[in-house]
């Protein structure tokens, strides 16, 4: 995932790790060889309409509104199709009352207009408080949570790993992040909540206590799910 921060020199650019102290909760008891945090990308500002989200500090995200105005004033002094019309003004309406684009519903025709603009709040803005930067990690999370993304964790004797999925996302999805024969060859996915994973002490406390559940592809997974994928090979 690509994260575009905007006034923020405080954040190093460039691969990061982000930290989860429920990840370390649950290596601390699996006790793997090695742990994998989330990974994202921070950019700068100028591969802002190419990022999947961008973090801004509060005075610049005013800025961002203002270009994406500028951008649809433009635009709306030259068409002449009444559906994009339309859709301009009620870009120009959301904008001019301080509003991100990201948080308007379209419909599907509205959503094939709009994939050709040049817009920067389209996709997510989350606004950092002047507080936030000396903790990225927390901020990041925030970021993840508040763009629609949540985590599933895996664990085992090798590995115990965060992974990043899009809320709402089924298990046979989850498994595709994984890898794609996991995913091909689906049969089951076995949960144990997060909650349940600590209060047993572990996946085999878990089992025994009657915590863990089988569930098909089209299970949605929650936020801190541990997941077991089995699959035909």
């Amino acid at each position: 995932m690509k994260i575009s921060l905007v006034s923020l020199p405080e954040i190093p650019l460039g691969k990061r790790n982000i930290k989860d102290s429920r990840l370390d909760e649950v290596d601390r008891i699996a006790r793997a060889k090695k742990k994998t945090y989330l990974q994202v990308e921070l950019a700068g500002e100028d591969a802002a309409l190419e990022a999947d989200a961008i973090l801004a500090a509060k005075d610049a995200a005013t800025d961002l509104i203002l270009k994406d105005l500028d951008f649809v004033e433009n635009r709306l002094s030259r068409v002449t199709e009444e559906e994009e019309k339309a859709l301009l003004g009620k870009l120009k309406d959301s904008l001019e009352k301080e509003k991100f684009i990201f948080g308007i519903a379209f419909t599907p025709d509205e959503e094939k207009i709009i994939s050709s603009y040049s817009l920067l709040t389209k996709r997510p803005v989350v606004v950092a408080t002047e507080e936030e930067p000396a903790d990225p990690d927390a901020l990041l999370m925030r970021v993840l949570r508040e763009s629609g993304y949540c985590s599933f964790f895996t664990t085992g004797e090798k590995e115990t790993r965060s992974w990043l999925i899009r809320r709402g996302a089924t298990a046979w999805e989850a498994a595709g992040a994984i890898h794609s024969d996991i995913q091909k060859g689906f049969i089951r996915a076995e949960i144990i909540s997060l909650e349940d994973f600590l209060k047993s002490g572990g996946e085999t406390a878990a089992k025994q206590a009657g915590k863990m559940r089988l569930e098909n592809k089209d299970y949605i997974m929650q936020e801190g799910d541990l997941a077991n994928f089995r699959f035909n090979k």
